[in-house]
């Protein structure tokens, strides 16, 4: 392996001098004994010391090697990062310790949003990856403590479906208005000079929020040419995560100061109230902080305030039963991406074969249902199976091609003969699929027999 994989771009980076401000005390981490997480005292300035331990970083390198993913700009893979360290390590940890280290910039990646536009990725060196994942595991214990209950986004033990129950008991409480909150660009939008002072009130030790400063101003790789990021954290890394619940922390502590009962998700985040003109007074306060103290914008085109009642919140939207309580269902725009990768599995020209196919199916509708299954949406499903099922018909009707093989293998499922032969010089692939014929040939039961798993079959499982 040659040492030039981790160079850094000559002229790209700043000398960064940050030392932390705080109070004296004592931290703790996450140190390893007889391979068990345990807490350990952090003696002042000494946190770096931690986020280099050798188990630390190999519980690091085992989490990126685990998640694999691209190289960055310097083009290792993951599966080069073990030769590497087995020639640099020491050479590593000694330049993070002495603070010489310097983070590659990030390679911008562009993936597609729901809404047609697209979401940027950083994606760092694995190197770096290695670097921040040592790092986060040592910091998130430190911040676990501060973090708000009702905040569940990229938190150990914590996810959508719990953050989805807290935002129903506070609206069975009472609070049966909202508002919808859409930071601008959240992780475009991050001061990094506020998110800074908020760290060091935590982190004492001046080498570690130096080096985060480092990864915040490594700069962005668009198409070889180099961007500075004055702003944002760049998404894509281990670390990024937690900064952004650092930054947001903040936040929940001013809306717990004000008694607003809330539920944030990352940067999803629900404030209810008891009636819509609190919402609106609400919304005006706290934009006012958050646009004041915290340097972030409020989407106003997209804050929304009103009753919970069809507000979309993690692919769910609210509604209330007959007996007053709320419940859970799926928002129209979740049903309306549901189908559309279904329709994307089961297009005729896509070029899957029938194992392929049922494979590509099970694992989607697998892990679709598994996230939704908190939602009430029996008979949207049952609707959505008679679809689904009538278009992996298509495809097999597709597949079996010329008009004879066609009347051969009806005849082969039980159709008598002469429908058979009339069935199968049929045109038209849609049309076809709804035959009473097709339909026979390729029931529901047969279907099932053949692989082919619906939503149902697994939402019986899990409801």
């Amino acid at each position: 392996m040659k040492e030039g994989k981790q160079k850094t771009l000559d002229g790209c980076h700043a000398e960064v001098g940050t030392e932390a401000r705080g109070k004296h005390g004592v931290q703790t981490c996450m140190g390893m004994v007889e391979n068990n997480l345990v807490e350990v005292p952090i003696v002042e300035g000494d946190l770096l010391t931690h986020i280099v331990s050798p188990s630390n970083m190999n519980l690091a390198y085992k989490r990126v090697v685990g998640n694999a993913g691209s190289g960055g700009i310097d083009g290792m893979e993951v599966k080069e990062l073990l030769p590497y360290l087995r020639s640099h390590k020491e050479e590593l940890v000694k330049r993070l310790l002495d603070g010489k280290y310097r983070p590659n910039p990030v390679r911008r990646v562009e993936i597609p949003k729901d809404n047609g536009k697209k979401r940027s990725l950083g994606i760092p060196t694995v190197v770096d990856r290695l670097v921040q994942q040592s790092m986060a595991q040592v910091l998130q214990p430190l911040y676990e403590p501060q973090f708000s209950p009702n905040s569940f986004g990229f938190r150990p033990n914590r996810g959508a479906h719990q953050a989805l129950r807290c935002a129903q008991s506070i609206i069975n409480d009472g609070n049966r208005f909202c508002i919808d909150l859409d930071l601008e660009q959240f992780f475009d939008n991050v001061s990094h000079s506020k998110l800074i002072e908020v760290i060091g009130r935590t982190v004492k030790d001046g080498r570690v929020v130096s080096l985060i400063h480092k990864y915040l101003n490594a700069g962005v790789m668009d198409a070889g040419k180099y961007e500075k990021t004055r702003k944002r954290v760049p998404q894509g890394g281990p670390l990024s995560p937690l900064l952004s619940n650092i930054m947001l922390n903040e936040l929940d502590k001013e809306l717990t100061k004000r008694g607003h009962p809330f539920v944030r998700y990352a940067d999803d985040c629900m404030i209810f109230c008891k009636s819509e003109r609190a919402a609106g007074r609400i919304l005006e306060s706290i934009s006012k902080f958050i646009e004041g103290k915290l340097f972030l914008k409020v989407n106003r085109d997209k804050t929304d305030t009103g009753l919970v009642c069809g507000k979309k919140f993690l692919g769910y939207s609210f509604y209330f039963d007959k007996e007053g309580k709320c419940q859970l269902r799926l928002h129209p725009k979740t049903v309306d991406k549901l189908k559309a990768k279904l329709k994307s599995l089961t297009g005729r020209n896509n070029g899957m074969g029938y194992e392929r196919r049922k494979e590509a199916l099970k694992l989607f509708i697998r892990g679709w249902v598994e996230y939704y299954k908190l939602a009430r949406m029996k008979k949207t499903l049952e609707t959505i199976d008679m679809w689904l099922r009538r278009r992996i018909r298509m495809c097999i009707w597709k597949s079996w091609k010329n008009p004879r093989t066609r009347t051969a293998n009806l005849i082969k499922c039980g159709v008598p003969k002469w429908q058979a032969w009339k069935q199968g010089w049929m045109k038209g692939y849609w049309h076809a699929s709804k035959m009473w014929v097709t339909s026979q040939a390729m029931s529901n039961s047969n279907l099932y027999r053949a692989g082919y798993r619906c939503l149902m079959d697994y939402y019986d499982v899990v409801s």
